[in-house]
């Protein structure tokens, strides 16, 4: 999901709202997160949902609408304001099935990676909106993983 604003940092400044939309959603129309990363303008999840239940984009849309109430709303098009939309969001998103452990894998690793890929931190480890401490604290990658970005910095030669 990303921002229509992309030079903001809307979702890590009101964080603690992001969560609980996202908690009383997830409580309210089950789904597991299997990784999550928030950054300041996007966000990343990868879910599982109940083998009974496909509707993800409404789990989003109530996100996505929890999240903006009570926000000031961004200055709108015509259509936005006819579809009674703040313009907080961007109407469109991207979308993928998972189709196997190594795809699930590569995902994964995209979503932890993310905020180093956009020059947020040095270190995976250093991003704390990200399901990557879960992963450490359950064993299933080490602390150091993805390495230290400040250890290639003008390491390409004289």
């Amino acid at each position: 999901m990303t921002l229509a604003d992309r030079s903001g940092d809307l979702l890590v400044r009101h964080i603690d709202r992001l969560r609980s939309i996202y908690q009383t959603v997830q409580t309210a129309r089950r789904f597991e997160t299997i990784a999550v990363c928030i950054l300041p303008d996007h966000l990343h999840a990868i879910w599982s949902l109940p083998s009974d239940d496909t509707d993800y984009a409404r789990r989003w849309n109530l996100i996505k609408g929890g999240f903006s109430r009570g926000l000031p709303a961004s200055p709108r098009s015509l259509s936005r304001l006819a579809k009674r939309e703040k313009g907080i969001w961007q109407r469109r998103y991207w979308e993928h099935a998972i189709r196997d452990d190594d795809d699930l894998t590569r995902h994964i690793d995209y979503i932890h990676f993310n905020p180093v890929k956009h020059g947020l931190v040095a270190r995976v480890c250093d991003w704390p909106h990200s399901s990557f401490h879960q992963y450490v604290k359950r064993g299933d990658l080490p602390s150091d993983w993805g390495g230290d970005m400040r250890d290639v910095a003008g390491s390409f030669g004289e």
